[in-house]
């Protein structure tokens, strides 16, 4: 990994927020629906997540209390819209058969954990990654954790900030390591890139001239990272 830069991560995130404005994420009305959310968001649009969650709160089941018992595949077809829906309802009840045997199914007793512990607890759910545990933890959870995704890892190792090499792992410590742990910062920071991976640093045909961080001298030939 290249030496720690907190102030070149900084001006990138000025950068960021200064182009795009607040983000205002994750959207949800209550850390239950963020869990939920970044379990069913795996592998498809956040388009198709809400039409899944709105079926959720059309059925009264979006709470630990109805999803907990549910029968798996009514839960698959409540959440149909979000994609490979059987997988996902067994994922979710998977973290309603963890939560209820380790938490007694109190979403607050998480936020009590240590972000560590939790965090090892989570990703020893069947169907909960890296990605996902880290989600759940910021998003949900107020955990000081950061988020890693393909836009960060493509946008980063373009910009030669890290090696194209760097896993999931590597890169988290990389943002942890660079950064004031704040967990608006980190939030932000996260959607952020999200948001400049979606429309500038795209995998094919990237538009850097028009990108917000194009003139800050950190370019690349994108050609040989595809």
């Amino acid at each position: 990994m290249p030496p720690v830069a907190r102030s070149q991560l900084l001006a990138i995130y000025e950068r960021l927020y200064s182009f795009f404005g607040p983000s205002g994420w994750w959207p949800g009305e209550t850390p239950l629906e963020v869990i939920v959310g970044a379990i069913l968001t795996q592998n498809t649009s956040w388009r198709n997540v809400e039409q899944a969650l709105a079926r959720l709160k059309e059925e009264g089941a979006l709470s630990v209390e109805r999803l907990t018992p549910i029968a798996e595949a009514q839960l698959a077809e409540w959440i149909r819209p979000a994609g490979y829906y059987r997988i996902k309802a067994r994922r979710l009840k998977n973290f309603f058969r963890f939560l209820q045997e380790e938490y007694q199914g109190r979403i607050g007793a998480l936020i009590e954990q240590p972000l560590e512990k939790l965090r090892e607890q989570l990703l020893g759910i069947r169907g909960v990654g890296p990605e996902t545990a880290d989600s759940i933890l910021l998003y949900a959870l107020g955990k000081p954790t950061f988020v890693v995704d393909t836009y960060t890892h493509r946008i980063f190792s373009r910009h030669h900030l890290v090696p194209e090499e760097t896993d999931y792992e590597d890169l988290r410590s990389y943002f942890l390591g660079a950064l004031p742990e704040e967990v608006p910062l980190f939030n932000e920071f996260h959607a952020l890139i999200v948001r400049t991976g979606k429309t500038y640093c795209r995998k094919k045909a990237p538009l850097c001239g028009d990108c917000p961080l194009g003139d800050m001298g950190m370019e690349r030939q994108i050609n040989n990272n595809q």
